[in-house]
């Protein structure tokens, strides 16, 4: 029987459903550049929002052109987004966790701040197929950087903001949803987020 207090469980994509590719991509060509790894992901971050490249209103090339500028890094765009695509390992545990939500009856959602990547990671591993709704702000426009994403959300899932969980690795983004009403749970760790995901959904961990 279903005693989750939620009907939707909307999750982050990296650092959450998948390993943090992003930043541990960021992180392999500030380490081979004999670079700060901190210098390089503030400059990814900021050129990638000054670009508008994560709203898709910037395109890729733009972003890498401004990347390389700015940091110095050598590499055509190819090479780059591989180093940060390759990264992005799915968790199958999260997986599981998925179709457990499923068969509770529960909807799952993705909301994510990437860009046409999320489509290609789509394409090579196919995790879509896990999903009811995928938000990503390449195609709707708009960043978790924005709080009215949240109210965005909730029309576009139709549900109660006290009946969706929102799950991030990043705690501002997380602070966002929970002042509209949503229930948040910022990700640190497999072990921790199960404990604080089963007090929402009692019985997810049993088998």
């Amino acid at each position: 029987m279903n005693n989750c207090s939620i009907e939707w469980a909307v999750f982050d994509y990296g650092g959450v459903l998948a390993e943090e590719g992003f930043m541990a991509g960021l992180n392999a060509m500030a380490d081979k550049s004999g670079l700060d790894r901190d210098f390089v992901f503030q400059a990814a971050r900021e050129v990638i929002l000054s670009t508008e490249y994560l709203t898709g209103r910037g395109s890729e090339e733009v972003f890498w052109d401004r990347f390389r500028e700015v940091t110095g890094i050598h590499g055509g765009p190819q090479e780059l987004r591989q180093e940060i695509l390759s990264r992005f390992v799915l968790r199958p545990w999260m997986l599981q966790l998925l179709e457990k939500l499923k068969a509770m009856g529960v909807r799952r959602a993705i909301l994510s701040d990437q860009v046409n990547w999320l489509d290609e990671l789509e394409a090579r591993d196919n995790f879509f197929r896990f999903f009811d709704k995928v938000f990503n702000s390449y195609h709707v426009g708009k960043s978790k950087n924005d709080p009215t994403i949240f109210d965005d959300l909730l029309v576009w899932t139709g549900a109660a903001a006290g009946r969706t969980v929102f799950v991030d690795d990043h705690q501002p983004h997380v602070d966002r949803a929970v002042s509209r009403g949503i229930n948040g749970i910022c990700y640190t760790g497999g072990e921790d987020f199960l404990r604080r995901f089963s007090i929402i959904c009692p019985g997810i961990q049993e088998d």
